[in-house]
């Protein structure tokens, strides 16, 4: 079944989520939140929040169109995956991106804010069925960040490298989750509700540090870059077409095709910055990809959407 966008409403959740942005940003102005600070809650989204936020995800009643919107957006997440990855090698080619710059944006295309934005705007805009699309879709993508990402700057396959993709919280969260609902199990309710009330963090907190990653941006210095520029309109323009064009044509249910067309719509991942810190890359200009790609969405995210799932 077609889930409808209410575009007023859509709107509306996208000020909400602005706001929520604008106080990340304000707060790292005022040096109410520090580099170390915005860290640590980082971490604590991804180890924490954010996990239990997808668990609590999945239905306490098995539903067999609910399986199905699971497994349809997990499948539909490592098609998306290989696509991208794929338009990634041949778009941003050595011959016109530097070597050092051709990775980022590489990156850039292929991994967007999945998780910390993604989360929020999915299920605002979809509720309870664009979630269960989402976490299947968030497994695919959990996978090829903590694999390919990595590999993109380190170019190599390590025991660490591995050893991230089978213990990512996030996708241990997702699993555990999938297997108590395709058990019909329920936890006891006093457990649920604990980690319902801890997930519930998640959308504020998200906003909040991708608010504050703004605030230390040079936009300045930013919008000189024309590779930068062109890295993130690219991705915000082929993300999503390409999404919606290969599940169109594969005949993926209607809410799958929305979910992904949505995701992909989004920035480049904040994790790009931390990835070329820790693995090598270019970490300025991999920082200044995200801040760019992020003002730039809030023109072509509502038009992509408008345009391709309106």
């Amino acid at each position: 079944m077609l889930m409808d966008i209410e575009f007023n409403q859509f709107y509306i959740r996208l000020g909400s989520i602005g706001l929520i942005l604008l106080l990340g940003y304000l707060l790292g102005k005022l040096k109410l939140i520090s580099k170390k600070t915005n860290q640590e809650l980082t971490n604590l989204l991804l180890v924490v929040f954010m996990p239990a936020s997808l668990f609590v995800a999945f239905p306490s009643i098995y539903e067999e169109s609910s399986a199905n919107l699971f497994f349809s957006g997990l499948i539909a997440g490592v098609i998306v995956m290989f696509l991208l990855i794929f338009l990634a090698k041949i778009i941003f080619n050595k011959k016109i991106f530097k070597r050092e710059l051709s990775f980022e944006s590489q990156f850039g295309l292929i991994f967007n804010n999945a998780t910390f934005l993604g989360y929020p705007i999915v299920s605002s805009t979809f509720g309870a069925g664009g979630i269960l699309a989402y976490c299947g879709f968030i497994i695919a993508f959990n996978i090829a960040l903590f694999s390919y990402g990595i590999w993109l700057f380190e170019r190599k396959i390590t025991p660490k490298l591995i050893h991230s993709v089978i213990f990512n919280p996030n996708i241990i969260a997702v699993i555990l989750g999938m297997v108590l609902f395709l058990l019909n199990y329920s936890l006891p309710s006093f457990i649920t509700d604990a980690v319902s009330y801890v997930g519930g963090a998640t959308t504020p907190l998200s906003l909040i540090c991708i608010g504050f990653m703004l605030s230390q941006a040079r936009l300045l210095t930013v919008f000189k870059k024309w590779r930068l520029m062109l890295t993130a309109i690219i991705q915000l323009i082929i993300g999503p077409l390409s999404a919606w064009g290969i599940l169109t044509l594969l005949q993926f249910p209607p809410e799958v095709i929305q979910v992904c067309t949505l995701i992909q719509a989004l920035p480049t991942a904040t994790s790009l910055g931390l990835f070329a810190v820790k693995y090598g890359g270019n970490a300025t200009e991999a920082s200044e990809l995200v801040t760019i790609s992020t003002i730039f969405s809030v023109i072509t995210m509502p038009i992509m959407v408008l345009i391709l799932l309106g």
